[in-house]
């Protein structure tokens, strides 16, 4: 069963309205990113009807496409430029992607699992985005970060402790988006590069996002 496009444009609008809006998403910019990105194109068939509902929709037994609002603030908070190159650490379906890549210059995402990489780039493709690069990685081998001075890094899993690999890939004036903690309640922050060797972390919302395969772990201590 599919929307008709009627129904898909209201509830792409009370999406925006009734979750982005109501979650502080405020950027008439960012909330026109998800008035035009088309994320009913994002969502597996068989969640087509769910595709603007306040909910993670399961992608495969482990993972789950954020929620809008938790796109929205991500969105917010990095706010990309037309000049900006974009690091996306989990790209799943690519959803996220595509709206970072709608205001940003380029964006390279890494996705672990080949079957998501896959669904992401064909995903990219329907949907007429042409400046994502899809590689499918753990971000956490060597190397897979190219040594790269990004303007913008979004991590869509949680840290479980912060890893200053990531803050260190930043250009100048770059901002990384990253959850970090250990459930049930984790923090969202924004951490800015704001000189070569200074940063300034800024706390966001709580939520609660599935750890980064490969992540580096608290240390457990014995006794």
């Amino acid at each position: 069963m599919t929307m008709t496009s009627a129904a898909t444009e209201a509830a792409r609008e009370q999406m925006i309205q009734q979750q982005l809006r109501a979650w502080e998403v405020l950027d008439p910019s960012i909330l026109e990113v998800f008035a035009r990105v088309p994320r009913e194109k994002f969502v597996p068939p068989a969640y087509v009807e769910l595709a603007f509902a306040d909910i993670e929709i399961p992608l495969n037994a482990d993972d789950r496409m954020l929620a809008p609002k938790v796109a929205g603030r991500i969105m917010q908070a990095v706010t990309p430029l037309p000049t900006d190159r974009v690091l996306l650490v989990g790209v799943g379906t690519g959803f996220l992607a595509a709206c970072l890549a709608a205001r940003a210059c380029s964006v390279r995402g890494l996705e672990l699992r080949e079957d998501l990489a896959v669904i992401a780039i064909q995903n990219l493709r329907n949907a007429g985005v042409r400046n994502v690069t899809v590689e499918c990685r753990n971000a956490f081998e060597p190397e897979a970060l190219l040594n790269g001075a990004y303007d913008v890094i979004v991590l869509s899993g949680s840290l479980p402790v912060p890893d200053e690999r990531f803050a260190g890939q930043l250009a100048i004036g770059g901002r990384l988006f990253a959850v970090i903690g250990l459930g049930p309640v984790m923090e969202a922050y924004l951490i800015e590069r704001v000189a070569a060797e200074a940063f300034r972390s800024t706390g966001l919302f709580e939520t609660a996002l599935k750890p980064l395969v490969g992540a580096r772990q608290p240390e457990r201590f014995n006794f």
